[in-house]
């Protein structure tokens, strides 16, 4: 099934609008910034993130200037960041492409993600709604203290599901909430329809988190990363989590704190994935996501009248779901 046709269908003159908004949000006359910016507006993924915007606005209203605006101020600010975190990780590459730190220098990735934060801001203003403006504010706050709380919870001694949520609601998951909020925040929603709205997008941000880190477990030309990379830095994901917390063995909890402490070898990882994939983490893991991607799917059911949209909805959960990238 071709879902992203499916989800974008409902919204495609809209989504254009939003292409030709952002494309010229990221233009620029001098030289070096117009290199960079060039550089970045060639990665566009699948634009999920304005996408999301588009149709939970459409779900409770009619698309308009500020609708645009706030989508384009959303990535804006979702691209600064990933410009930063490239940064902070050390990363040579985003997207199969070289990442800004790498083909210049920190200096110059640092100084472009300012100026897309900026862009961002510039964007929301134009929304001339200041709930718009706080909400794109505190995701910026929420995001670095997510990156914050992931760096100083890769070492000492807690492994918990609790900590696993508490980094990704911060990080993937806040994105997403804020993309179903602001849609409905620009077509002027109630506050009950965009407090749902907002309950939607962060279960499906979780989802969409997990579903990435069990990738991690399987070896895949497509994703670009070896199995168990996310332990080579130090991150232990859920499937690990409750196959170590569960078991009873003491030996896998040992080299799972060895993770978290960057103090384990490439064999004890290779070991830790095997025994999570032995012992139902993954199942588990799915399990998780089936249950959230109900409670989405009873979202739609209960607050999303149009039909069309309903549909782009439910095959938007089926994407994040069911994704092979």
């Amino acid at each position: 099934m071709d879902y992203i046709s499916h989800i974008r269908k409902p919204i495609e003159t809209e989504l254009d609008d939003f292409v030709s908004l952002f494309n010229d949000s990221l233009d620029h006359a001098d030289g070096m910034l117009k290199t960079v910016l060039d550089h970045i507006r060639q990665r566009a993924g699948k634009r999920m993130r304005p996408i999301l915007i588009l149709l939970m606005a459409k779900s409770f209203g009619r698309i308009n200037p500020s609708t645009l605006h706030a989508a384009v101020g959303l990535e804006l600010l979702h691209t600064a960041s990933l410009v930063h975190d490239d940064v902070v990780d050390e990363s040579g590459e985003r997207r199969g492409q070289r990442s800004v730190n790498a083909l210049y220098d920190n200096k110059v990735a640092v100084l472009v993600g300012d100026y897309i934060l900026s862009t961002a801001l510039l964007n929301v203003a134009q929304t001339e709604n200041t709930t718009i403006v706080t909400y794109l504010s505190r995701l910026g706050q929420t995001l670095a203290n997510g990156e914050i709380l992931q760096l100083t919870s890769n070492g000492g001694s807690d492994i918990s599901e609790e900590t696993y949520y508490d980094v990704i609601r911060q990080k993937t998951a806040a994105l997403f909430e804020a993309c179903c909020a602001m849609g409905a925040l620009s077509v002027g929603a109630s506050e009950e329809d965009v407090k749902r709205a907002g309950e939607f997008g962060q279960k499906l941000g979780i989802i969409f988190q997990i579903r990435d880190d069990i990738f991690d477990y399987f070896d895949s030309k497509e994703i670009g990363k070896p199995t168990g990379n996310d332990m080579t830095e130090g991150k232990l994901t859920l499937p690990v989590i409750h196959c170590v917390l569960t078991s009873g063995n003491e030996e896998m909890l040992s080299i799972a704190h060895k993770v978290k402490n960057h103090d384990v070898s490439k064999e004890e990882i290779a070991r830790l994935v095997a025994f999570t994939k032995e012992n139902g983490g993954i199942e588990y893991a799915e399990k998780v996501m089936e249950k959230m991607s109900q409670e989405c799917c009873g979202f739609i059911s209960e607050y999303v009248e149009n039909d069309d949209i309903a549909k782009a909805l439910t095959a938007y959960v089926d994407f994040v779901i069911g994704r092979s990238l």
